[in-house]
């Protein structure tokens, strides 16, 4: 069995591969700081609960943009499933050319998210994820990661909402039946999530006029991607689970 293990800025994200099958998938906070002993005894019973017994994991891959866990969690993972894990970065075999500018500025994250939408639903594609920042990333018919757009997520957006105005507070992010709120609660929530629908709309559009990929699939993940998915049209696929399909994938190119 294979353990996929995404480390994004909010929450540790671990899917359990049978084959290509996900057997379970399973959410930690990231800032929590945990020893190596913790991070073992904790991905050990949850796959435990499952049904499934450590010595059944015979392969592990990592995607984190968050070094300072790094040791404690791979430390982890060696001495609790005996097992060196694969850590996503410059020299792993991904299928996906980086044509940037500079390459290594790109994040393991978006790298696995556009393997994975490549791989499964071909190419030219746009790539949304909506996690603690809202990343649109452009692969080309041919697999180049050509191009890439970063936005405020919406979380980001609502802490920074209620932290920069004494008299806005911490909101439950929903979107409201009508942008036309009349209080303060409803008002935020209009305009965080009314407002993301708007921007995720003309980003597409702008990418698709400026790149002449005008038939290109849109495919989105991430924890409210689903919600924007919804309301909008022009997005065609929302997989809640590329992330970790991108290091299944990815786990098979370099095995």
């Amino acid at each position: 069995m294979l353990l996929t293990i995404d480390v994004g800025n909010t929450n540790i994200t671990i899917g359990l591969y049978e084959s290509e099958k996900i057997r379970g998938v399973f959410r930690l906070t990231t800032k929590l700081p945990r020893t190596s002993d913790e991070y073992g005894v904790m991905f050990s019973e949850l796959i435990e609960r499952q049904g499934y017994r450590v010595g059944d994991i015979d392969g592990v891959i990592i995607a984190s943009v968050v070094p300072d866990v790094m040791y404690s969690l791979t430390s982890g993972i060696v001495k609790y499933f005996k097992q060196e894990p694969l850590i996503v970065g410059p020299g792993t075999r991904t299928g996906i050319k980086v044509a940037t500018k500079n390459p290594r500025e790109i994040g393991s994250d978006r790298i696995v998210d556009a393997v994975a939408a490549y791989e499964l639903y071909g190419g030219p594609v746009l790539v949304l994820d909506f996690g603690t920042a809202t990343t649109y990333d452009l692969v080309t018919d041919e697999g180049h990661f050509v191009a890439g757009i970063t936005a405020p997520g919406i979380r980001i957006a609502s802490k920074a909402l209620s932290d920069g105005a004494a008299k806005l507070p911490e909101i439950e992010i929903i979107k409201p039946e009508s942008i036309l709120a009349q209080d303060t609660v409803t008002s935020m929530q209009a305009g965080l999530m009314y407002g993301q629908i708007g921007q995720t709309e003309y980003i597409i559009k702008r990418v698709k006029k400026e790149s002449g990929y005008g038939d290109m699939k849109v495919v989105a993940t991430g924890g409210l991607g689903r919600v924007i998915s919804d309301e909008t049209e022009l997005i065609d696929v929302y997989n809640a689970d590329l992330t970790l399909e991108g290091l299944r994938l990815i786990y098979g190119k370099n095995r």
